[in-house]
């Protein structure tokens, strides 16, 4: 047995009701169709349901008045009826077919029919609400379709595991009325007209009649297919779960478990090719359905479940099917199309999930069943932009009939589907419509008043931004109106378009514009009634409104200004041969790239300076190689030394031939020129050749880590830059990504780098997904990750450029494997507890070697289910009072033992606080002043000798908090875990460090024994001046 199919094994035995449970619903289906058989015959009248009948546009006349008989028969329908009911959706349908003798000739005109159908569930709903063996009854509809309501029943069962479990009675209706009267020309609903008063088919509203009429013939063609075929009934199983996870699809528009269970019956037959049989195990049966229907040609020309010898529909009204519906499926009377509620976008979207499912399968890790089976491809993960509409009375809809041949809130979703079909074009890849009209808790009395009180959701899967032009002009200027306009372009052409003009940051807010204009002019919608799900997290990277990636042109400019420089230089006694950027800034993926500093400018460039400047400049890493040389030092220290000397007497060249300002230390040199300051770094010609040539642990010994961790870091860039061009929304998700690892204090245990790489995968290997396009999409994919990964057991192989070998990713397998042998002896203890595998680290050394540790990964991995959570739920349905937008990088105080507050007027880059800490709990343990001594800001003024004062005050790279962590780290090397926020937040939380008692000094010298009281106040000590106050929580365990 593969590891697939055992996998696919335990799947099924989670999924399926075991023969005890089977025995309880047995029972209590026996005992509500024991009630309903019991019901005595009683007149029956629309005032049972007033509401309701007027709705439908049904006079409350005699003509819908009967005399209720028990029903001709009860059968179990559905999935339970062939044993394949998926947990944890436990339900059963009931079939109540309604007798002949309540139902008039004509009933099938105007909604008399559909008015009786609920008329006759009143009557057994009045009987069941008395009947001791329910505990509760509600409503719901058929397939989402209004006019036909089925009852839900709750039965009493003393089973936990089947608490949720309700019965569905759902009326059928058998021979009840003539084919002929229902066929897709007839109009059966008189105030169905035209404008000019002729009257329209109604082919949607006879197949909803048709539907109660085959219901029970097409249940007992599934039965017989289905029947002794465990292979089949595991096959339908797996489907299930594979489409219920994949919500947007398993809809009233598209498929359910019903039509799963026809399309595998269909291809079990002759008229389905006969492509299953029973020399075929579960996920082969599984895979056939996948292909029949990623190839399928329902829309073109139709299927009949009828072989085509024996089907007897002509070709004239096979035509009037594929005129009247997007998809064809007929059942065996070749007079109902079971895919009447099917539309086209709907089934196009179904193919491209089972093509994207295919893929899945063919290319990931252990056929993958993580990403076919397990991963959820909800609505909010899946698409890029997702709006919530609200409709309710709007005069569009309420100007119109509930129930006519379609229904007004179908008809919505065709209207709206077809608006942003238009208007996005070549921007949307797909548009997904859905809007689950019923009420959640619908009571039939109050008729269709609070159907479409839920916002409908719209799902665009995004493409690239390509020019909107349409040659038909007049119905160009018809559909945008104002907005319209005719341009020049520079090939020439001369065409009608539409012009969104905005800043390059805030391109991401086009579609919402586009949107926002297309309501309001066809829709009449004001702003406050559609939410677009696209800026609410810009927040958190923006300052002053502005996001600070704007300026990244600038920067970029000024790096290759630094690189021409440095390669024209001639006065060093080895030229520069090529130049690299280290720094996140220079890859798009810094979450606050510098900005230009007024005194970062060099001698005689005249920038008029701004009345503040910051302290402190960050600096920018950069690495240059010189050309070969054999004159190099072979000793460690002296190579090291050799550097610092090039790169002074490249900083001294530098001043000397473009007036650039150069700070140099013993450790680094830092040039500050147009507007920025950057850290020059040397990677060493020998170091480099020895590393590309690793052969053995000797070689790796003599090799300086300097130059490995340089090289490791212009690989990464290097191939971040390249993913960066391929994925425009990569750099926005990771800096999302950032900035919520650091607002929840986890900088110290999560490498940038590693985050970087981690949003890499979910742009390289998306699937069950397309990669994403938004920014809050893939934040929220990054989320899930983060909490579902299967991190001790699984390495995460991230191959950037896709030239991993089958070598290589044994090699990496084999690294793994070496890194898990300590599993075996502490679960506890696994190093490290994030594999990461780049083509750079195939053992995963260079992020994640020490940190996180299994301890830390387990509370990241908390975090960031709760925030996936929070920002599903924020995308779906919006915010739930406290519960915003802004509590996604709000981290609770009280999980920490202690907690240290800073004045945030301290900090090197107080604008980029996100929040400032308040503390209303805890015992405060010391309260400290702010020190004078260090400004974030320093007042420039206008003079040319002031501006010199203050560019010998700018401090380079410092930043207080980072000292001050330093400090605490010397002073209490195992006294606490340290959590902090690296982007400026005024808050550190402190853990106890747990200690093996076993490993305790008698002496009590061990700093872990301090009074904890006495330990928190020399953490005040330490920093004091910036230290605001220091909370204590829990006082460690001795």
């Amino acid at each position: 047995m593969d590891s697939l199919d055992f996998k696919v094994g335990e799947l099924l035995k989670e999924i399926v009701l075991d023969d005890s449970a089977i025995e309880i619903l047995d029972r209590a289906v026996s005992s509500v169709v024991d009630a309903i058989e019991s019901i005595p015959e009683q007149l029956v009248s629309a005032d049972a349901a007033p509401k309701f009948v007027a709705d439908l546009g049904v006079p409350t006349d005699k003509k819908v008045s009967f005399t209720f008989k028990s029903p001709e028969s009860i059968q179990v329908g559905g999935s339970y009826s062939i044993r394949s009911v998926a947990k944890p959706d436990i339900n059963v349908d009931l079939l109540v077919r309604m007798p002949k003798e309540c139902f008039h000739e004509k009933d099938y005109l105007n909604h008399r029919y559909h008015a009786k159908r609920l008329l006759y569930l009143r009557v057994i709903e009045k009987s069941l609400t008395t009947c001791p063996v329910i505990r509760k009854i509600g409503w719901s509809s058929f397939q989402n379709e209004a006019r036909k309501p089925v009852l839900i029943v709750f039965p009493v069962v003393k089973s936990a595991e089947l608490s949720d479990f309700f019965i569905r009675i759902i009326p059928t209706a058998t021979s009840l009325f003539s084919i002929s009267k229902l066929s897709l020309t007839r109009n059966n609903v008189r105030a169905f007209t035209q404008e000019c008063g002729l009257t329209q088919a109604t082919p949607k509203y006879n197949s909803s009649i048709l539907e109660d009429m085959f219901l029970e013939e097409n249940s007992e063609f599934v039965r017989k297919a289905f029947h002794e075929w465990k292979s089949l009934k595991e096959a339908l199983l797996l489907l299930k779960v594979w489409a219920r996870n994949r919500s947007s699809i398993y809809t009233h528009n598209c498929l359910n478990g019903y039509l799963i269970a026809v399309i595998l019956s269909y291809l079990t037959v002759e008229s389905g090719g006969n492509l299953i049989n029973k020399s075929m195990n579960r996920m082969q049966i599984f895979r056939v359905t996948l292909k029949f229907i990623a190839t399928s040609n329902l829309m073109g020309k139709g299927l009949c479940l009828q072989p085509r010898g024996q089907c007897n529909i002509s070709k004239e009204d096979m035509n009037q099917f594929l005129q009247s519906f997007d998809i064809i499926f007929l059942d065996s009377s070749c007079s109902f199309n079971l895919f009447f509620r099917l539309t086209k976008t709907a089934f196009e979207e179904l193919q491209d999930e089972v093509s994207w499912t295919l893929s899945s399968i063919d290319k990931c890790r252990g056929g993958g069943f993580e990403e076919v089976f397990l991963t959820k491809v909800d609505f909010a993960a899946k698409f890029d932009f997702c709006l919530r509409i609200n409709l309710k009375g709007n005069s569009k809809i309420c100007s119109s009939n509930f129930c006519m041949d379609d229904e007004c809130w179908r008809i919505s979703e065709k209207d709206v589907h077809s608006l942003l079909q238009q208007g996005l074009n070549d921007r949307a890849r797909l548009v997904c419509v859905i809007w689950r009209s019923t009420p959640s808790d619908w009571n039939v009395e109050d008729g269709f008043s609070n159907f479409g009180n839920e916002p409908m959701l719209v799902g665009v899967l995004r493409k690239s931004f390509i020019l909107f032009s349409i040659e038909i002009v007049m119905k160009f200027r018809k559909f945008w109106g104002e907005k319209a306009e005719l341009r020049r372009f520079r090939d020439g052409t001369i065409a009608e378009s539409i012009v969104w003009e905005c800043e390059p940051w805030a391109r991401h807010l086009i579609i919402k514009r586009i949107c926002e204009y297309l309501f309001a002019k066809h829709f009449l919608l004001m702003r406050d009634d559609v939410v677009h799900i696209v800026d609410q997290l810009d927040f958190c990277l923006q300052l002053s409104g502005k996001d600070p990636e704007s300026s990244s042109g600038a920067l970029l400019e000024a790096f290759e200004l630094l690189s021409k420089r440095l390669r024209l230089l001639e006065d060093i006694p080895l030229r520069i041969s090529s130049v690299q950027p280290l720094d996140p800034a220079l890859r798009h993926t810094s979450v606050f790239p510098p900005q230009p500093h007024p005194l970062a400018y060099e001698k005689g460039v005249n920038k008029k300076p701004s009345k503040l400047a910051s302290t402190s400049i960050q600096s920018i890493d950069v690495m240059i190689q010189l050309e070969g040389s054999g004159n190099w030092p072979v000793d460690h220290v002296a190579i090291e030394k050799t550097k610092s000397a090039f790169l002074l007497k490249i900083g001294e060249s530098l001043v000397e031939h473009s007036g650039a300002l150069c700070i140099a230390t013993e450790d680094e040199v830092n040039v500050l020129m147009s507007g920025y300051s950057f850290c020059l770094r040397i990677m060493h010609e020998k170091g480099l050749n020895m590393l590309r040539n690793q052969g053995g642990s000797d070689k790796i010994k003599g090799t300086s880590s300097v130059d490995k961790e340089l090289l490791i870091r212009s690989q990464h860039s290097s191939m971040i830059n390249g993913l960066h061009g391929r994925y425009p929304t990569y750099g926005p998700v990771v800096r999302l990504a950032k900035r919520w690892v650091a607002a929840h204090l986890f900088s110290s245990f999560l490498a940038e780098e590693a985050i970087e790489l981690i949003v890499a995968y979910l742009f390289l290997k998306p699937f069950p997904f397309r990669a994403p396009c938004s920014r809050v999409t893939g934040f929220l994919r990054f989320l899930r990750m983060l909490s579902n990964y299967d991190w001790a057991f699984t390495p995460l192989i991230v191959d950037i450029n896709e030239d991993f070998t089958l070598e290589d990713e044994k090699e990496i397998d084999e690294n793994f494997m070496l890194s898990r042998k300590s599993y075996e002896e502490n679960a506890q203890n696994i190093e490290p507890a994030v594999f990461l595998a780049a083509p750079y680290d195939k053992a995963s050394e260079a992020w994640t070697r020490y940190s996180p540790n299994r301890s830390v990964l387990k509370r990241i991995s908390s975090y960031a289910q709760s925030s996936a959570d929070l920002l599903t739920n924020l995308i779906l349905h919006g915010a739930d009072g406290p519960y915003t937008w802004e509590c996604l990088f709000r981290t609770p105080m009280n999980t920490y033992d202690a907690v240290v507050l800073l004045h945030h007027n301290k900090l090197s880059n107080p604008q980029h606080l996100l929040f400032p800490a308040e503390m209303n709990c805890g015992k405060q343990v010391i309260r400290g002043k702010a020190s004078k001594d260090f400004q974030p800001y320093m007042i420039l003024g206008g003079g040319v000798q002031s501006l010199e004062d203050a560019r010998n005050k700018v401090m380079v790279n410092f930043d207080p908090t980072r000292c001050f962590l330093e400090d605490l780290k010397r002073e209490f090397p195992n006294t606490f875990i340290v959590w902090y926020d690296s982007l400026g937040g005024d808050v550190i939380g402190l853990t106890w460090e747990k200690k093996d008692s076993r490993k305790r000094s008698r002496d009590g010298e061990d700093a872990s024994c301090m009074d904890t009281t006495a330990a928190l106040k020399r953490v005040g000590e330490v920093g004091k001046g910036l230290v605001k106050s220091v909370h204590l929580f829990k006082v460690p365990r001795r």
